[in-house]
C-alpha cells in the first residue's frame, strides 16, 4: 500500500507507512552510489535529532513556531535520539548525494514530522499538521544543520575512537611494564644498533601513542565551532532575531558539549577545516599504528628463520597450502586499516578544497571518508589489543642471545678505547666470527672479567652510565 505525495516536481507513491516522505524517497531514487545508507550510522542520526531539537525549542520561545507544533517536533525528536534502533530504517539516502546533504536533511525533516503527526493524531504524510519544511526546517537550511549535525556526529564518534585508542596505549604500557627487564638489541636501518629493554620498545609505542591522542582531542576543539542559524549563506536569511544564538545555547544544554556559534557565520558556512583538522589527526593516528604493526611483525618473524623476539598469540591457520602455519592477522588488519584512514585523508582534502565561493557541497563525501575513517581506527585499535598486544609474550633469552652475540655492543667500549679502537674490534668480529668477549677480554686482554662484567651488566645495558 501506498500514499501519494507531492512537491513541485511532481507526485510520488510512498509506501503508506513510511515517515520519511517524497523528497526523502527522491534522493533515495537518485543518489545510489555507495550502497550504503546514512541509517548505517547510528550517531549521524542521533546528532541530527539533538540539533532539530534545538531548532525546534529556540522557535518555540521565540514564537515563530505554534507551540503544539514546537511540542510535538521535539517528542519526535526525543524518540529518534532514545530509540534510535526503531526508527534507522526511516533514514534511506545514500552517503554520497548532490545538493550539499539536501536529501538528508529533508529525511530528517520528513520523519520528524510524521513522527508529530503520528503524536498529534494525524494521519502520515498530512502535512496541513506539521510541514517538512515549514515547521521541521523552520528558520534552518540543510547548510547550516547538516554540517551542525556532521560535528556533533564526529564529536560522539571521535570520543569513542580515542578511547579505543587509549585502552591500545594502555595496554602497551602495561607490557611496557611486564617487560621492563627483558633485555633486546635495539636496531636502526635493520641493522644491530645498542642494548635496550623490550619494554622500552613497548613504551616508545604507547607514548608515540599517546602524542596522536592528544591531536584528535585538539581536532575535537574545531568541531565545536559550529553555524548554525547561519541559513543558507551565512546571512541568516528566514531565522527570527536571535534564533541563531538561542538554538546553538540548547543544543549545547542539550549535548552537554560546548557548542558555540562561529564569529563568522559566512566563513563556517563554506569552511571545512574543523574536518580537514580532524581527518589529519585520524591520519597522524593511522601511521603511528602503521609503524607499530610493521615492527611488531617484524619481531615476531620466525618462527625458526626470523627475529623472533615475541610471541603472538596464535589466532587462525595462516596457509591453505603450509601445514602449521600462523600468520600475525590482527597486525595485518590493522596495517589494512590504517591504510584505508590515511587514504581517506585524501578525500577530505580534496573535497574541503572542492568548495565554492559561498558553500561547499562536498560534505557528504567528507562525511562518508570521516566516519570511515573513524569506525574503521577505533575497531583497529581494538583488535590489535585485544588479539595481539594483551596476549603477547617475550621470548627472553633469545632477545638476551642477540644481544650478547651483538657487535653492536661494542659502542659501550667506545668511551674506554675510542671509536677507532672500537671499529676494529668490530670489523674483526663482524669478519672472524668471534664474540666481543673473546676479542677483548681473552685474546687482546683489553678488559678483565670483572670490568667486562661491570661494563655488560644487565642494569648498565638497560641504563649504560656516562663514562667521560
Amino acid at each position: 500500500m501506498t500514499r501519494i505525495e507531492h512537491d513541485f516536481i511532481g507526485d510520488l507513491e510512498v509506501p503508506e507507512n513510511a515517515l520519511y516522505g517524497v523528497q526523502s524517497l527522491r534522493g533515495k531514487e537518485n543518489f545510489f552510489i555507495t550502497e550504503e545508507r546514512n541509517s548505517q550510522e547510528i550517531y549521524f542520526i542521533i546528532a541530527f535529532a539533538y540539533v532539530k531539537k534545538a531548532c525546534a525549542m529556540a522557535n518555540k520561545e521565540l514564537g515563530v513556531v505554534e507551540p503544539k507544533v514546537a511540542d510535538a517536533m521535539i517528542w519526535a525528536c526525543d524518540q529518534l535520539i532514545n530509540d534510535t534502533e526503531k526508527y534507522r530504517d526511516q533514514f534511506i539516502t545514500d552517503w554520497l548525494q548532490g545538493g550539499a546533504g539536501t536529501s538528508t536533511n529533508m529525511n530528517a525533516n520528513e520523519v520528524i514530522s510524521n513522527l508529530a503527526i503520528q503524536h498529534l493524531g494525524g494521519k502520515l504524510g498530512d502535512y496541513t499538521i506539521v510541514n517538512p519544511n515549514n515547521d521541521a526546517n523552520f528558520g534552518q537550511s540543510t547548510n547550516d544543520t547538516y554540517p551542525t549535525a556532521i560535528h556533533l556526529s564526529c564529536m560522539f564518534r571521535s570520543n569513542i575512537l580515542i578511547k579505543a585508542a587509549e585502552q591500545l596505549r594502555d595496554a602497551l604500557y602495561a607490557k611496557a611494564k611486564e617487560f621492563d627487564q627483558t633485555l633486546k638489541m635495539g636496531r636502526t636501518h635493520l641493522q644491530d644498533a645498542v642494548p635496550m629493554t623490550l619494554g622500552q620498545e613497548f613504551h616508545g609505542w604507547g607514548f608515540t601513542l599517546n602524542d596522536e591522542i592528544e591531536n584528535l582531542r585538539d581536532a575535537q576543539k574545531h568541531l565545536l565551532v559550529i553555524n548554525l542559524g547561519a541559513t543558507a549563506i551565512g546571512t541568516t536569511v528566514t531565522a527570527a532575531p536571535g534564533y541563531p544564538e538561542l538554538a546553538s545555547k540548547y543544543l549545547a544544554e542539550l549535548t552537554g558539549l560546548p557548542f558555540k556559534n562561529s564569529a563568522d557565520l559566512i566563513a563556517a558556512t563554506s569552511d571545512c577545516g574543523a574536518y580537514m583538522t580532524l581527518s589529519s589527526a585520524i591520519k597522524g593516528l593511522a601511521v603511528k599504528m602503521t609503524k607499530i604493526c610493521n615492527d611488531i611483525r617484524l619481531l615476531a618473524s620466525g618462527p625458526r628463520c626470523g627475529l623472533k623476539e615475541i610471541n603472538l598469540p596464535q589466532l587462525q591457520p595462516g596457509s591453505s597450502i603450509m601445514p602449521g602455519k600462523v600468520n600475525p592477522v590482527a597486525a595485518e588488519v590493522a596495517n589494512q586499516a590504517s591504510f584505508l584512514a590515511i587514504g581517506l585523508d585524501t578525500t577530505v582534502m580534496l573535497a574541503a578544497s572542492a568548495g565554492q565561493l559561498e558553500l561547499n557541497v562536498m560534505e557528504p563525501v567528507i562525511t562518508y571518508a570521516l566516519f570511515t575513517q573513524m569506525k574503521v581506527m577505533a575497531n583497529a585499535c581494538d583488535t590489535l589489543r585485544t588479539k595481539l598486544v594483551d596476549g603477547v609474550t617475550a621470548n627472553t633469552e633469545r632477545c638476551r642471545d642477540y644481544v650478547m652475540n651483538s657487535i653492536g655492543i661494542v659502542t659501550l667500549l667506545k668511551p674506554h678505547f675510542g671509536y677507532q679502537v672500537c671499529a676494529d674490534i668490530a670489523k674483526e668480529g663482524y669478519i672472524s666470527g668471534k664474540s666481543l668477549h673473546q676479542i677483548v677480554v681473552d685474546e687482546r686482554k683489553l678488559l678483565t672479567q670483572k670490568e667486562w662484567d661491570e661494563i655488560f651488566n644487565t642494569q648498565n645495558l638497560i641504563n649504560p652510565k656516562f663514562v667521560k
